[in-house]
């Protein structure tokens, strides 16, 4: 069946590796990539699809709400899957305003060119709204976040997802727009902007750099392998069920320390050092405002209804994402000149 499908933020890291799959999976859709190409959007991360003929890269910013409308009216979607967000919480406290315009007022302006396209008809379409399990809160030591959990969010990026998440109900609720969303753990793999846990460090042993860690560096998270993300989003695409949500985890629990110590590890084994040599560059620094102790995805729902699970050990991923970044040295240094180097020395130093 023929589809014209608009993924938001599909130059962006999770983004890309969706569009990848749409554009190689379904030759009869049409996958429209709308970015912004702020700076963590980058085409590169998708070149490798960029003359596929069931592909269309457009820039633009959900901010601008003309140019969205024209957009829907032009093209009348069938679905919406929506990545495109500030997504650092380190930025998010240095200028919570930005992840307010983008991720709740941006949302909000989709959805609205969505709906007022569809003109109130919305038989077989779909509005998919990628959110993250930071919406949920901090958990202790026990305990995993499920579909009923409240939100509580702590940092301002999160409350903004957690904006746009009720927003979407809003939407489907009053308006009756056909809705999905998604909260996943954090992600790793290729195409991964430097700013965030895993490429950082990998880029940072292999300079001979320090390891920034923050706190006592007890913060637990559950990491998601980006292609098996991707893959999930697929199938709650086409199987999922209108109007719920289902939690995206990698049933994969680590502490920052033992991830940075594990990365390590398999880093002095790829560089041929001496065991220990990049355990010597962890650096421990003044630990983040509002930081969420600990994190953890029950997904059982998007297991047990539609099948899903991780194809990928985490150190299994782990490998892949370190060949890949050995691989493809070009790409990141590209994404680690200039304002990069600005961003880091702020917030790290």
């Amino acid at each position: 069946m023929s589809k014209k499908i608009l993924i938001t933020g599909g130059a962006g890291f999770i983004g890309s590796h969706v569009v990848r799959l749409f554009v190689n999976k379904y030759p009869s859709y049409h996958i429209f990539n709308l970015d912004a190409l702020t700076y963590a959007g980058n085409l590169e991360n998708i070149k490798d699809i960029a003359e596929a003929t069931n592909y269309t890269f457009i820039k633009g910013d959900i901010n601008d709400v003309n140019f969205l409308n024209t957009l829907f009216d032009e093209h009348k979607f069938d679905g919406v899957i929506h990545l495109a967000a500030e997504s650092h919480v380190d930025r998010s406290i240095k200028n919570p305003n930005i992840f307010i315009e983008t991720n709740v007022i941006g949302t909000a302006n989709l959805l609205s060119a969505f709906k007022d396209a569809c003109q109130s008809d919305f038989k077989n379409k779909l509005f998919y709204n990628i959110s993250t399990d930071e919406v949920y809160g901090s958990l202790g030591k026990t305990g995993l976040f499920t579909e009923e959990t409240p939100y509580d969010p702590q940092s301002p990026y999160a409350a903004s997802k957690a904006a746009s998440d009720h927003m979407v109900r809003a939407f489907g609720n009053t308006f009756q727009l056909p809705f999905i969303i998604s909260n996943c753990s954090n992600n790793y793999g290729a195409n991964h902007f430097p700013e965030k846990l895993i490429p950082l460090c990998i880029h940072n042993i292999k300079k001979n750099k320090s390891l920034p860690v923050y706190g006592d560096g007890q913060y637990t998270r559950d990491w998601l392998f980006v292609e098996d993300h991707a893959n999930a989003i697929d199938l709650i695409f086409h199987e999922g069920k209108v109007g719920e949500t289902y939690n995206i985890g990698g049933c994969n629990e680590w502490t920052n320390l033992d991830l940075v110590h594990l990365l390590c590890e398999l880093m002095d084994e790829k560089l041929d050092r001496e065991k220990g040599h990049s355990a010597k560059l962890i650096t421990f620094v003044k630990d983040r405002a509002g930081h969420d102790r600990r994190y953890a995805i029950d997904a059982s729902k998007l297991m047990n209804e539609l099948g899903w699970r991780p194809s990928v050990s985490f150190e299994e991923g782990l490998v892949k994402t370190i060949n890949w970044y050995f691989t493809n040295e070009k790409w990141l240094t590209n994404v680690t000149s200039g304002s990069y180097k600005d961003y880091y020395k702020n917030m790290y130093h």
